[in-house]
């Protein structure tokens, strides 16, 4: 077969096209830090790089609503400490008002101090966070807009209160509760307690009815204690939850970036080797084609 200079130069031109796409390759690869910058490049990286992205997306949204389940339960946790705290300043005085040193006005000056303290367990009640009531169940924004605790004078609610359960996936197929059932701490008992006590401190001498508020105390600090050590008890397991969530967050980024980020000293060392074929081919192009009829007319 006659090879024709034509021939030469078109394959020459053809190979040179070769050889700056792979220039071109691997300058993208390595601008980007990317071993394909789409799907056509290597459509099986891209089918495993999308399957990848949508598993450390998925644990990423898990880490964001681990963070939501530990503002719920750390604002629950702190809120009650405060009940805590206050109904045993109530027990105290329920001691106080059952004894009978005390007289009428004296009696009545610790109604006011129970009246105030019904008042702070009152705005427990209807705490905040985020703009969210955190015992009011499912209805976060209350009833109606309003304040989802609101008494009667005899200490009963005004509206009921919504007891459902509000959960939170924190990984996959797991629904973990977040908040604190708020029938087993702010029950109408407590409030109807607490507007009997001060009535009959106000109103009453007879020893023994006091008396008999302080095992009623009694029975709302348990209930206290023991909405604490359940809440507890899911702190614990969302702490475990959340070690397992943050592993797999590693492992899949891992797996992620091993599927598309390229190996950036393999790359400089194909690039640098292209590089001198390009030289070459270059040079082996200049020798190839056959002078013209002008150069012998220099």
């Amino acid at each position: 077969m006659r090879v024709t200079q034509s021939m030469l130069t078109n394959n020459m031109l053809r190979n040179l096209s070769s050889s700056y796409n792979s220039l071109g390759k691997y300058m993208e690869q390595l601008s980007t830090g990317k071993k394909i910058n789409r799907p056509s490049d290597d459509p099986v990286v891209a089918m495993k790089g999308m399957d990848y992205r949508t598993q450390v997306n998925q644990v990423e949204q898990y880490e964001r609503n681990i963070g939501e389940v530990h503002n719920w339960m750390d604002n629950s946790d702190s809120a009650l400490d405060k009940v805590q705290k206050g109904l045993e300043r109530l027990r105290e005085l329920a001691v106080q008002g059952a004894n009978g040193t005390y007289e009428e006005g004296q009696r009545g000056n610790i109604a006011s101090e129970v009246e105030q303290l019904k008042e702070h367990v009152l705005e427990i009640a209807n705490t905040k966070v985020n703009n969210k009531y955190i015992f009011s169940g499912t209805e976060t924004t209350g009833n109606g807009g309003d304040k989802p605790y609101v008494l009667n004078d005899d200490g009963t609610f005004v509206n009921p209160i919504n007891n459902d359960d509000v959960r939170i996936e924190v990984s996959d197929g797991t629904k973990i509760r977040v908040n604190v059932q708020p029938d087993s701490i702010f029950n109408e008992e407590l409030f109807s307690d607490l507007t009997d006590f001060a009535e009959e401190l106000r109103e009453g001498n007879d020893d023994e009815a006091l008396g008999e508020f302080i095992s009623r105390m009694d029975t709302h600090i348990d209930n206290n204690v023991n909405a604490r050590a359940d809440l507890g008890a899911r702190q614990n397991r969302i702490d475990l939850i959340e070690n397992r969530v943050q592993e797999q967050a590693v492992t899949a980024k891992d797996m992620m970036s091993k599927n598309e980020d390229a190996d950036m000293e393999q790359v400089i060392m194909n690039l640098t080797s292209q590089e001198a074929v390009h030289r070459a081919a270059l040079s082996g192009g200049a020798r190839i084609i056959q002078p013209t009829l002008l150069d012998f007319l220099r």
